[in-house]
């Protein structure tokens, strides 16, 4: 397609740099405080950071190519399957259209009234709508997704990996964790923000995960190391 992407579409790709980043935060920020808590090591603590901020992009980029790839697909599927649906048996995609709208409160006459009218402009585009819940042609790119949390999620790792071999080693395990915390608060916000969800409540829950994540690993580490 030659069109702008839609702001759903800029959103989407958002999203996906968003979360990145937050995996980026969370995932390294256990490897290294983990490390933390079995060797005093700088030079161990930032390798052991770097390899799984590597291996974190890779698989996040592939995560993501996958899996827009695959909801892509699925949307392609639901569209040839109208187009025969509409081809062989108009009138019951016409009936489901205006039950649709009957069951939203709109009157018999007025639903079948609205249904003749966006058929007409619209049939494939109504019908897919109406039973898939997409619509046509906004498909996200999964190059794009891939792309953005390639790049977000080292440098969502470029925190923790920066601040826990950097910071003195009497500070550095809670001086990391609170800026991991910082941190996820923001992502979890932002991701949030733009799923339309509420924004308290996933703050909330990306923080603690993120105090879990920490505290595990730590502990884990803290027991190999001793």
């Amino acid at each position: 397609m030659t069109d702008k992407q839609t702001l759903a579409q800029r959103n989407n790709l958002i999203r996906a740099a968003v979360m990145g980043a937050n995996d980026g935060i969370l995932s390294v920020s256990g490897i290294v405080i983990g490390v933390a808590g079995a060797t005093t090591n700088s030079f161990a603590i930032f390798i052991a950071g770097f390899a799984g901020a590597l291996a974190g992009t890779v698989s996040m980029a592939m995560g993501e190519y996958v899996s827009v790839h695959s909801q892509n697909d699925a949307q392609v599927k639901a569209e040839e399957t109208q187009i025969v649906a509409l081809k062989t048996d108009y009138a019951t995609e016409f009936a489901f259209v205006q039950q649709k709208y009957m069951n939203q409160g709109i009157s018999t006459d007025l639903a079948a009234q609205a249904t003749r009218e966006m058929m007409a402009k619209d049939a494939l585009g109504t019908t897919v709508r109406e039973r898939y819940g997409f619509t046509l042609h906004h498909e996200v790119s999964a190059i794009g997704a891939a792309v953005a949390s390639m790049i977000a999620f080292p440098l969502g790792s470029v925190l923790p990996m920066l601040a826990i071999t950097l910071l003195p080693p009497h500070v550095r395990v809670p001086a990391t964790a609170g800026a991991v915390l910082i941190a996820l608060a923001f992502t979890g916000y932002a991701a949030a923000h733009l799923s339309g969800a509420n924004e308290r409540r996933a703050t909330v829950r990306n923080v603690v995960a993120g105090i879990f994540t920490m505290i595990v690993t730590y502990l884990i580490g803290s027991l190999i190391g001793h």
